[in-house]
């Protein structure tokens, strides 16, 4: 990605409305891809400190440098953005 991104601002811009999100590395490889019924509710919660979250998740997360998103009309058609 040529632009830097502030993670955020971009937080701050994300719409309530379903979806789906791409989380990318800094090599711009896509590392997890996801579906929400409230996009700014989900994504946010990956940036948020919690001792909810899995190591798994916590790895993940600290290897995003990027995320983008797609708004679609319900979270079934998220589901169907996401299974492709």
């Amino acid at each position: 990605m040529d632009t830097l991104f502030d993670l955020e601002e971009e937080l701050k811009k994300l719409p309530a409305s379903p979806g789906v999100y791409l989380m990318h590395n800094d090599r711009d490889e896509i590392i997890y891809v996801g579906k929400a019924i409230s996009l700014k509710n989900r994504v946010r919660q990956y940036f948020q400190s919690s001792r909810n979250k899995t190591s798994k998740i916590e790895q993940m997360v600290s290897h995003i440098a990027w995320f983008e998103y797609i708004i679609t009309d319900s979270e079934l058609e998220a589901l169907c953005w996401s299974a492709t």
